[in-house]
């Protein structure tokens, strides 16, 4: 089969299921201009899946609004420096059950049944490229180059979006609902300690979410700071981009061995995950945070067959200064002397940090507000990410801030605690897709009831024609 073919049988399948029927959501109007239903903030995955479940729910006044230009949008061509996907092929996400749109539809439609049972994981950019045919075949509605910087509540259920960038069509949109799929990132901030931030020009370190000029670094002596799966991808990429040596310095003792993905995957975990009581959603994140996610294994294989390769552990930074063009690491093995300074320290979760928030943040529900860890299990990373409905809606610190969070999603890292991996991980999101979908338009439906009653008892169109008796025996 041709992707011509595959695209044909796309939109048999989506017949079959009268994908595309008319919107039954009541419009609104405003004098400032055109009010969406809903807006979707991030034209990665989970935008575009959110997109899809929406149309498939008949709520076609939507748009969404990506920063990047088109065929950028997420991680991919950015900072996602792994080779392949770590989650295993077989696993199905934003194909929302159409089997014609899964991924492994979209590779065999190029390299056939073979070419996908010779297929390992998934290469990553293979995946951009399934995702940019997603976005097409099903007509996606993407504004790109289009950035979100506030996000203002102007009463009567509407927020007023103010957006800038060449792809924006004015410098404000009107939504009645926002959802935030903006990413491991859009919960909070990538984090680069105080100790590296406060002491070294710019020039000498970046975060593994930045660009970074490998070509630059040829031949130099570079440092990576972690142990997680980001670490040892960035220190393979850069191996291969001809640095001279990638030294990865790990905290632990001994490397993190166990994916409680993993486990998730297939013990209902992750599907179920919002049934839990509040105490037993802490402490299943808390021990996910315990462990975290290890290199894959081919990553680190990979990584470490490069000569120049080196691996630290039990070697925490106490100590990062500046001697003239080096940064000097002190670590309980010793100083080290580096050109470029490479983070994977991962994020910091609050919605606090998110500037588009900056009018509501302070009545957004955080889990510190909810619930009471005992010690051992406490964290106070856990503690500031939002307390969500379990259909990822912010919810509010008291009856003042409802009517201003109202209408608001995030479908982003910081719904970790409240709804699990499933808006994180690429293997969760068959599930929280339907969940968010369902609880945005249970809300577009509530909001318009009155109307939509009203409507209802007022319905008097005659179905049924039928006469006794029958006209010609009369």
């Amino acid at each position: 089969m041709s992707l011509e073919a595959l695209n044909e049988r796309v939109k048999s399948d989506l017949s079959y299921l009268a994908f595309g029927g008319a919107n039954w959501v009541h419009p609104r109007r405003h004098s400032d201009g055109r009010v969406y239903d809903v807006v979707i903030v991030g034209g990665g995955q989970s935008g575009l899946g959110i997109a899809f479940g929406l149309l498939r729910e008949r709520v076609s006044n939507i748009l969404v609004i990506d920063e990047n230009p088109e065929g950028t949008e997420g991680p991919w061509e950015t900072y996602a420096r792994m080779v392949t996907l770590r989650t295993p092929k077989h696993l199905t996400s934003i194909d929302l059950g159409i089997p014609s749109l899964t991924f492994r539809s979209w590779w065999e439609a190029q390299f056939g049944p073979e070419g996908w049972e010779a297929l390992d994981k998934i290469p990553r950019g293979d995946w951009m490229n399934y995702l940019r045919w997603y976005r097409k075949v099903l007509g996606l509605p993407v504004l790109n180059e289009t950035k979100l910087n506030l996000i203002e509540p102007v009463g009567e259920g509407l927020h007023r979006l103010h957006v800038e960038g060449a792809g924006a069509p004015s410098a404000s949109l009107l939504a009645r609902k926002v959802v935030l799929a903006t990413g491991i990132q859009g919960g909070g901030e990538w984090h680069v300690p105080s100790m590296i931030a406060d002491r070294l020009p710019s020039r000498l370190y970046a975060h593994t979410s930045k660009a970074i000029d490998f070509a630059a670094l040829k031949g130099k002596k570079i440092a990576v700071l972690g142990g997680g799966a980001s670490a040892f991808d960035n220190a393979n990429f850069a191996l291969a981009e001809g640095v001279g040596e990638a030294h990865v310095f790990v905290r632990r003792q001994e490397l993190p061995r166990i994916n409680p993905i993993r486990q998730m995957e297939g013990s209902g975990m992750i599907e179920r995950f919002p049934t839990l009581s509040d105490a037993e959603k802490y402490a299943v994140i808390s021990h996910f945070f315990k462990h975290n996610q290890p290199p894959t294994n081919d990553t680190f294989n990979r990584a470490a067959s490069w000569p120049g390769f080196r691996l630290h552990l039990g070697a925490p930074w106490l100590n990062v200064e500046e001697a003239g063009e080096q940064a000097v690491v002190t670590t309980p093995q010793g100083k080290f002397a580096f050109d470029f300074l490479i983070i994977s320290t991962g994020l910091m979760t609050d919605p606090a940090l998110r500037p588009e928030l900056r009018l509501v943040e302070s009545h957004i529900a955080r889990w510190g507000d909810r619930y009471k860890a005992p010690a051992e299990t406490a964290n106070p990373l856990l503690d500031a990410h939002p307390y969500l409905s379990p259909g990822f809606a912010f919810l509010s610190r008291g009856e003042e801030g409802k009517p201003l969070l109202h209408g608001l999603f995030s479908f982003t890292y910081s719904a970790l605690v409240s709804c699990g991996v499933s808006a994180s991980a690429l293997s969760g999101m068959r599930y929280a897709i339907p969940k968010i979908v369902s609880a945005i338009a249970d809300q577009l439906f509530l909001d318009d009831r009155d109307a939509i009653l009203s409507h209802y008892f007022a319905y008097n169109e005659h179905e049924f024609v039928g006469e006794w008796p029958l006209p010609e025996q009369a």
